[in-house]
Order: C-alpha cells, then sequence, then structure tokens
C-alpha cells in the first residue's frame, strides 16, 4: 500500500446539524453484526503502532466542552469504552472518572450496579456495538436519578464515498459486492433508541467532517491506524484482489476527487445525550392540560 506523507490529510467541517428525538416504535434486537473480540485486537494493535486519533481527539475537545455546559458536579463518573487514552482530557474536571475499556471477548454486559454513576461518556465506540439498545439500557439502570449519558458515535453517511467506490469495484471485477462498510444508524434512530431506554429528556445532532486524502489508500491506512477497519462477521475472509483494490481507487478519485486532486471522506459523528428520569426535570403538559385553543390562535392571527 502507497506511503503517505501525514499532512496530505486535510479537515474540513461542514455542518451541524440538532434535532430533538421523536418517537419510534420498538425494533427488534438486531442480529450480532461486529466481530467485538476482533475489534479489540485491532484497537490494541493500532494503540501500538501509533494510532491516528484527529477525529477522537475532536470528540475528546467537543465532550469537554459541552460537559463544561452543564452546571453540575460528577462524582461518580465512567468512561465507556473509549479506544485507548482518547478522554484523558476529561480528567482535570473528572478525576474520579472510571474508565471501562472494551472486554477481550468483546462481551456487551456493562459491570455496573443499579443506579451507581451520575455520569456515563463514551466516544466513537457505540457504532460497533451489536445490541445498541440493551447498552444504552444498560446504562440508563447503571445512571443515578437525573444522572447523565453523553457519547459521540460514528453515524449516518459516514464512508458513504468508500462503500460506493467498493460496491462498484468488486461488482465490475468480481461480478457479486461482500460487506465492507458497517451500517451506520441515522440520528433519528439513535433518537428513538434513546427513548426506548427510558431515558428523559434525549437529544441528538450530527457534525459532519469532511477529510480529504491524497487518495483511497491513505484513507485505508488512517481506519487502520484508528482500529476501525471492517470488522463485520460477514466479512470477506480472503485478502482482496490487487485488481479490485485499484480500480476501487479509480473510482473512488472519479466520482470523489476535488478539483486539486485529492479525494473526501465523510464522517458524521452523531451525539447522543439522556437524563436518568428525576422528579425535577421539565415534564411534557399532560393532553389536554393546555389553558389555550390553538384553533382559536390561528382563527385570531387570520384576523389581524
Amino acid at each position: 500500500m502507497p506511503h503517505r506523507v501525514r499532512d496530505t490529510r486535510v479537515i474540513a467541517i461542514v455542518s451541524m446539524i440538532g434535532v430533538t428525538s421523536g418517537m419510534a416504535q420498538h425494533p427488534p434486537t438486531p442480529p450480532a453484526l461486529f466481530d467485538r473480540a476482533l475489534l479489540n485486537a485491532r484497537q490494541r494493535r493500532a494503540q501500538m503502532q501509533g494510532a491516528v486519533s484527529f477525529l477522537l481527539d475532536r470528540v475528546a475537545e467537543d465532550m469537554a466542552e459541552r460537559l463544561a455546559a452543564v452546571m453540575r458536579e460528577f462524582h461518580t463518573p465512567a468512561d465507556l469504552w473509549t479506544p485507548g487514552e482518547g478522554l484523558a482530557v476529561l480528567r482535570t474536571r473528572l478525576p474520579a472518572i472510571e474508565r471501562i475499556a472494551l472486554d477481550v471477548s468483546g462481551a456487551e454486559k456493562l459491570p455496573f450496579a443499579p443506579e451507581s454513576l451520575d455520569l456515563v461518556v463514551s466516544a466513537l465506540a457505540l457504532q460497533f456495538v451489536n445490541d445498541l439498545p440493551g447498552v444504552l439500557a444498560q446504562v440508563r439502570r447503571a445512571l443515578k436519578p437525573d444522572g447523565l449519558l453523553l457519547a459521540a458515535m460514528i453515524g449516518g453517511d459516514s464512508l458513504t464515498e468508500l462503500r460506493q467506490a467498493f460496491a462498484a469495484a468488486e461488482a465490475e471485477c468480481e461480478g457479486g459486492v461482500s460487506p465492507r462498510v458497517a451500517p451506520f444508524a441515522d440520528l433519528r434512530d439513535i433518537g428513538a433508541l434513546l427513548q426506548r431506554a427510558g431515558f428523559a429528556l434525549p437529544v441528538t445532532d450530527v457534525d459532519r467532517v469532511v477529510v480529504r486524502y491524497a487518495n483511497a489508500f491513505a484513507l485505508m491506512q488512517d481506519l487502520r491506524r484508528m482500529g476501525a477497519a471492517n470488522v463485520l462477521i460477514e466479512r470477506r475472509r480472503t485478502p482482496s484482489r490487487r485488481a479490485t483494490l485499484l480500480r476501487m481507487a479509480e473510482i473512488y478519485t472519479e466520482r470523489f476527487a476535488d478539483a486539486d486532486g485529492r479525494i473526501r471522506a465523510t464522517f458524521d459523528i452523531i451525539w447522543l445525550s439522556g437524563w436518568a428520569p428525576h422528579a425535577s426535570q421539565q415534564q411534557p403538559l399532560k393532553p389536554g392540560s393546555a389553558k389555550a385553543s390553538l384553533a382559536e390562535a390561528v382563527k385570531k392571527a387570520g384576523e389581524t
């Protein structure tokens, strides 16, 4: 794979989208998609080789700012599965934070007693969870009343360019397509899961980051150094054909290169937050409790 000079990467912040999550039907528990034991091994290897951390650094800085806006003290915080020491920046404010590393087996059962924590944070880890509804429910049970969950995960249209380029190249060169890029949850799905898990005041937003690379192989090298290479259970187990890889890189450049020849890679960072219910929190009005009629308000506005 071609060597790349580190400073060929350029990051552009494209947009920030915020919504309050809406209601959704409870989806069934999904089948296992990820080999989490392999994920653990690849993250460890990335740390030993020198992890690429620009996305994690960005999330850590943003998380520190978001927590700074919360006017309260946290005494029993926990960091859930954040790779490496990605949230070390939080230790100044949260010296007692307990770091929960990814289990070697990849197990998703959390070691928290009910109502034992007042804050759970997680950075760029939840996108590799097989049973996200179950994990969110475990976090909700572990939080004390009025405890906070604040997390960031990869989702939305992340790596859509790489997904499309690989699909086109495999269809052209091999007559079929294999799973290459993990499916990612979108904003509304995450909001619905927070409500399903019983969180109060759930909010989600998206930070879209576009990263520019010299070529597709430079992007793939960064993904390996993030510990984020393909860990899908149904992934292809044989080495990729050289011709397919070269064609993928060509298609990527043809479809997603800027005028200067650099390619674009999209990363959607989904932020999610929710509180364990508490009587002090703002409550929605009961149906029929409104003191003014919407119809009357519309009628009066039309008369003015």
